[in-house]
């Protein structure tokens, strides 16, 4: 047990000060009856024994011996065998402080005597106080200031977290980040982990096959928060040297591993045994809360190691580039499944308990840290063949295999499709897909076991709504994708992480539409990746794709629109310029070369260079190493039956026109279409400068001309008023593709953000959308009115745009009407779904009263409603609802057993308009009702549902903001968290409240978003003093016409 190895390290020799020579000799020292005696008491049936005393107390679900840990881990053993203070808390130790509070224990580490204190004291280090005595005494020897009077006041007052506020202040400087040293490398890793799911630790033993290639008597590997107690280097053929000495240095995650002589070139053996815990924190080696058929509490252990928390569950080199093979062994209880990368080779009993089993799987291919995954938990299954063969699973809660099926099938397709469209066949024998309860992303890829949020994996054939199996089947697309794009070529450092997330996030929806071509998947990409990838780089606090990645605490930073969608966005242009078939040659060419090794950004293109022929490099550097996107202004004149078309390119800036020093240049494919063929190129032309002229033959004077067919090129159109005036008929009528009227509207609408153009003619142009039958052109108008609707809360005729919302959506709303007509598909009830719930919210009577009806009928049982109409219908209850709608929500939510389902309760829950019931939603929000990874979606949806809710959210925030901030440890969900609390503001004032808040309340991992925050703040600030009188005069005239829509 990890507990009895902690205590191994207290009362062995822990705090020995013996002249042996090495760690091992200290594990040897002999040792008294009194302290074998403890050492029993606090493993096996010791332990229980205490604990049946109620002896042996914990700390919320942590047991004294990780504060004994913790206590000790600033002293490691030196060469000499001497106890001394860890290289970078050295000069924090005070000798003073020592010696004012034990003054005969001064020659610590230098008499070569044993300190006895910690066996005689056995009895009060069990207890509570004796855990605050160590901990007071270790807070005081970490600082040169601390006295014996500090100690003792700590001692008797001070808390746990107090100690923990005091220690972080005491941290020295941030010094600058180095890489691993290239002295020993991995081979391979023979690894074998003991989770303890009762006390939440767990016990490993690492026995890796490496190579020395310069002599050396360290060893640095990554390690952040495990306990090493032995390790050893054997070299081959040759004797067993046992380490010296553990030098952990937490803040840069490593430690280095002392050898009393010198590791000469060559191969060897690398044994480490260690211990750890399983932490609640959703990552590295973490425990997973779910709840069994019966109604009873349970964990799983899971993993979660990209970007860099391998380190967490083994030392190990967690770096990308530094590739091994696997043997990875799992001990578990033997009614828990295990699974891991590869297939099971060996199943069977443990030696040293009959209620355990140890499970064996086969060797991975080479490999880097953070694709390796391990699981123990109760799971079904559904499996079937790929039609090459591979063994596919989908592992579901215990009771819930049949949610699998849908994911089953999709990953069935998906597998053959990669492997036709790459030429490369998947390299392993299975690929299993696990729905995770607590899980912090929507899936990780894991190689041959993808680890899935519920939502994105479980689709219920009765209960699932329309949305949700599309987000599934791209999830698995997405995630499957990188089974070859990531895992079998990876990349050298996480600077190219955009080249794995904006490929996936690309080829997703190729894989989509082969599989549901109905689904009418690429336009759907313009909405939901093309126009928030531009929403956030027209800001001056983007980033380029290609980013430098020093230290990788800096990756969390960019995992965003700009590796994801902006990186998919410019790969969909490329595709397009390319055509698909020198596309795929290039692939194929980029994955053979590359296969079980790491590549960077620059051996994609010139893989893709190589099968085309074209400038890849030349291209792509300007859309992947700068900041930012183009604007393209276009006049046109005609003459005779020629148009002469002008283009200029500038940058887009949100803050309006570009007033830069510098030009910046794009070299932009260009692709223009007219109104003869709507779907086709009549041009298409390479942009390499910043002024364009260029003569399109035969087009008549009557005839539109559009820019950027298909919104596939990354960059705004700014049409001369004639050009515009032209399209809008093509809009009226149709002719011109959704994708583009889609694309000529969201053009207009940020341009009016910028203020390039007024919002009152972006509001004429969106009424010409009333006979607009597509589902996405329909929600991105949602979504954009949705922005200027809340820029309006913060006037006095937030009415009147509600009422412009109810004119613009009520003809559609009435057509589609609330029950599906034969004929009917997927996108129609997206549609309906959208319509409803927009027209519901904007207070529309008629939807409201239906709305209402059916939700009393629902929540009585006498006619369940669709799941595609749920989240309308609630969040329209909600928004005009009262204390007993809340509750009655909230019942629904504790009722529900598909996790799905609690999901769309709670991202509407904040519709709730009265000021203490935004309260209760929010005080919900943090309680064991919803899963620590949901949190955000609750706090969020009460910040976007109202200007009460938002002043609500933002303060719940900063009141709660340490418990909200520990919750997620810094990683993306807090930039998520923060994003949603302050985006919608639009006073100057709130932009620097938010600034002084989180200088005050760091959080390092998210100072881009809070950057991106302000800006955002003062934007909208800016909006509204600009537009907001000739919008209310506008929405009155037109409230006054007998033509309004």
């Amino acid at each position: 047990m990890a507990c009895g190895r902690f205590v191994a390290r207290l009362v062995t020799g822990g705090w020995t000060a013996s002249r042996s020579s090495s760690a091992h000799a200290l594990v040897r020292h002999r040792v008294s009856a009194l302290r074998l005696s403890a050492l029993f008491l606090c493993r096996g049936e010791g332990k229980k024994q205490l604990r049946q005393e109620g002896r042996l107390e914990t700390e919320g679900r942590k047991t004294w011996s990780a504060h004994a840990r913790w206590t000790l881990s600033p002293w490691r053993p030196s060469v000499e065998g001497r106890w001394q203070p860890q290289q970078q808390d050295q000069q924090q130790v005070s000798a003073r402080s020592r010696e004012a509070l034990f003054p005969s224990l001064s020659p610590l580490g230098q008499a070569g005597r044993a300190w006895p204190l910690p066996f005689l004291c056995l009895p009060l280090l069990l207890s509570a106080g004796g855990r605050r005595l160590l901990l007071s005494v270790r807070a005081c020897w970490a600082s040169p200031f601390a006295s014996a009077a500090a100690a003792a006041t700590s001692f008797a007052t001070t808390t746990f977290s107090r100690l923990s506020v005091a220690a972080a202040a005491a941290m020295p400087e941030k010094r600058p980040f180095e890489r691993l040293p290239a002295e020993v490398r991995p081979i391979n890793y023979g690894l074998c982990l003991k989770p303890d799911l009762i006390d939440f630790t767990f016990e490993g033993k690492l026995e890796a096959a490496v190579e020395v290639r310069h002599a050396t008597n360290q060893i640095v590997m990554n390690c952040a928060d495990i306990d090493i107690i032995t390790a050893s280097y054997a070299p081959e053929g040759d004797e067993e040297i046992h380490a010296t000495g553990f030098n952990y240095q937490n803040e840069d995650e490593k430690v280095t591993l002392s050898f009393p002589s010198t590791l000469q070139k060559g191969m060897g053996t690398l044994k480490i045994d260690f211990v750890g815990e399983l932490n609640d924190k959703m990552k590295g080696f973490y425990r997973s809360k779910y709840t069994t058929p019966s109604g009873e509490t349970r964990f799983a252990a899971v993993t979660q190691f990209e970007a860099t928390d391998a380190r967490r569950a083994f030392p190990c080199w967690d770096e990308p580039a530094i590739k091994a093979t696997f043997d990875i062994s799992l001990v578990v209880p033997k009614d828990r499944v295990a699974l891991s990368n590869m297939n099971v080779t060996d199943r069977r009993p443990y030696p040293d308990d009959e209620n355990l089993v140890e499970v064996k799987f086969a060797r991975t291919p080479v490999m880097s840290t953070y694709l390796v995954a391990f699981v123990v938990g109760e799971y079904d299954f559904v499996e079937t063949r790929s039609t090459d063969g591979v063994l596919v699973r989908v592992y579901t809660p215990v009771g819930k295999a049949e949610q699998g099926k849908f994911a089953l099938e999709v990953a069935a397709k998906t597998l053959p499709f990669y492997k036709d469209y790459f030429n490369v066949p998947y390299p392993l024998p299975k690929i299993d897909l696990i729905a995770i309860a607590d899980f912090a992303a929507g899936a990780m890829e894991n190689w041959g076991l993808v680890t899935y949020r519920e939502t994105a994996l479980l689709i219920d054939p009765k209960n699932s709504c329309s949305s949700s199996r599309q987000w599934v089947a791209l999830v698995v697309g997405h995630e499957l994708a990188h089974q070859w794009f990531g895992n079998l070529v990876t990349m050298e450092w996480w600077t190219h992480l955009w080249l794995n997330e904006g490929f996936a996030s690309w080829i997703e929806y190729l894989c989509v539409d082969h599989c549901f071509p109905e689904y009418d998947i690429w336009t759907q990409f313009v909405s939901a990746d093309y126009t928030r990838a531009q929403e956030l780089d027209a800001l001056d606090n983007s980033h380029p794709i290609e980013v430098n990645v020093g230290h990788p605490s800096e990756v969390d930073e960019i995992f965003d629109a700009i590796s994801y969608s902006k990186g998919a966005s410019v790969i969909r242009m490329l595709h397009d310029y390319i055509g698909d078939e020198d596309f795929r040659k290039g692939m194929h060419l980029y994955l053979t070369k590359f296969q079980h090794k790491n590549a960077a950004t620059e051996d994609l293109w010139e893989s893709l260079e190589n099968a085309s022929g074209k400038p890849i490099a030349a291209v792509m550097n300007t859309w992947t190493k700068q900041m930012g996107f183009p604007l393209v202004y276009v006049e046109a004149e005609q003459q005779e039956d020629d148009k002469v078309l002008k283009l200029v390119q500038k940058k887009f800036c949100a803050s309006g026109p570009y007033s830069g020093e510098d030009y910046p240049l794009w070299m932009i494919p260009i692709s223009i279409c007219t109104s003869e063929d709507p779907t086709q190129a009549k041009m298409q032309v390479l942009m390499d400068k910043p002024e364009l002229s260029l003569v399109l033959k035969d087009v008549k004077p009557e005839q539109w001309v559009k820019i950027n067919l298909g919104t596939v090129g990354f960059y705004r159109t700014q049409y001369s008023s004639d050009m515009l005036e032209s399209l809008l008929p093509a809009i009226r009528d149709l002719s011109l593709p959704p994708v583009d009227r889609l694309g000529l509207q969201n053009d207009l609408f940020s341009l009016a953000r910028a203020g390039i153009i007024s919002t009152v003619e972006v509001l004429k142009v969106m009424e010409a959308f009333v006979n607009e039958p597509n589902y996405t052109v329909w929600s991105d108008l949602s979504c954009n009115l949705g922005i200027l609707s809340t820029l309006l809360s913060h006037t006095d005729f937030y009415e009147e745009i509600q009422a412009f919302v109810r004119d613009i959506f009520s003809p559609i709303g009435e057509k589609l009407g609330w029950d599906p007509k034969p004929g009917e598909g997927h996108l129609d009830a997206l549609l309906r779904g959208l319509v409803l719930g927009k027209l519901g919210k904007a207070g529309h009577k008629a939807t409201l009263e239906e709305a209402r009806r059916r939700f009393k009928d629902h929540v009585e049982g006498k006619h369940i409603l669709s799941a595609d109409l749920r989240s309308s219908v609630y969040v329209t209850v909600l928004k005009h609802g009262d204390s007993t709608t809340l509750d009655t929500m909230l019942k629904l939510h504790k009722q529900a057993d598909m996790q799905e389902e609690k999901n769309r309760i709670e991202r509407v829950l904040g519709a709730i308009s009265q000021p203490e019931l935004i309260q209760k939603v929010l005080t919900f929000a943090l309680s064991e009702e919803v899963r620590p990874q949901d949190t955000v979606s609750v706090i969020g949806g009460v910040a976007g549902g109202s200007k009460q809710g938002r002043k609500a959210a933002w303060k719940f925030v900063r009141d709660n903001w340490e418990e909200l901030y520990n919750r997620y440890q810094g990683g993306f969900l807090i930039s998520r968290l923060i994003k949603l609390s302050v985006d919608g503001f639009a006073i100057d004032k709130m932009a620097a409240e938010v600034k002084v808040f989180f200088e005050s309340h760091p959080a390092p991992s998210a100072e881009r978003t809070i950057q991106q925050c302000c800006e955002n703040i003062l934007l909208n600030a800016a909006w509204l003093k600009r537009d907001a009188e000739n919008v209310h005069q506008y929405l009155l005239e037109r409230k006054a016409s007998p033509t309004a829509v």
